[in-house]
């Protein structure tokens, strides 16, 4: 990590699936529940394929890859309440180190933000079940802007919603569209992985990768408390 540019730090945009819940597994496994009820077989292994996109760019890959005449408004309903059986319990689970950072980040005064692709009704579900949605000035989704990850819409967006320069910000990720999008509107990308555990296709791109948000955590309450 950077250590000049970290002195110029002022927010931290968070992707959510993935990256703040361990949410990909569950749509995974709705994937392939879906592609059985539709005859399709398990769908679930193209996650890897279409990790960080919005709803309309992974239309355009399963009709690509599937035929135009694939049911994808079918499939959407299918999985999503596949989605919701799974995880009407006790919802998404947070994943590692996501309250700690919240509370690093909330000491020094660092901005927050969201930038998913999801839509805001499971967005701020998931903020609000997990008792975090006060510590963000801003939550982008995927409805608000006109261009889905990788490209840069989302965190352009906001970056001007939490009134920061992009170069001020890092931009934390566990999908290649989503470094992708953050290098491309000039942000500091941080990967965590998650499904896809190789970055050797961005590394040229990436400002820094952490095993979990714990170990950035850490890190950053070391660096910014020496200040």
């Amino acid at each position: 990590m950077d250590l000049q540019k970290i002195k110029c730090l002022r927010a931290v945009v968070f992707d959510m699936d993935g990256l703040m819940f361990d949410s990909e597994r569950y749509v995974q496994k709705s994937w392939d529940i879906a592609g059985e009820i539709l005859g399709y077989g398990p769908l679930g292994h193209n996650i890897v394929n279409t990790l960080g996109t919005n709803r309309k760019n992974r239309e355009i890959y399963f009709k690509k890859h599937y035929g135009q005449d694939f049911p994808f408004e079918k499939f959407l309903d299918t999985y999503r309440n596949a989605y919701w059986e799974m995880s009407k319990g006790n919802g998404v689970p947070a994943k590692e180190g996501l309250h700690e950072l919240l509370e690093v980040l909330k000491k020094y005064h660092i901005k927050m933000g969201v930038a998913t692709s999801s839509s805001g009704e499971h967005a701020f579900g998931n903020l609000k079940r997990e008792g975090i949605e006060d510590y963000f000035q801003a939550v982008i989704t995927g409805n608000m802007v006109e261009h889905g990850k990788p490209e840069p819409d989302i965190y352009i967006e906001a970056c001007r919603q939490l009134h920061i320069r992009p170069e001020q910000a890092i931009a934390l990720e566990d999908a290649v569209n989503g470094i992708k999008a953050a290098h491309q509107a000039g942000m500091m990308p941080v990967m965590i992985p998650d499904i896809v555990r190789n970055t050797s296709m961005i590394d040229g791109i990436l400002f820094a990768v952490y095993d979990s948000l714990l170990d950035l955590a850490e890190e950053l309450d070391e660096i910014l408390g020496k200040e």
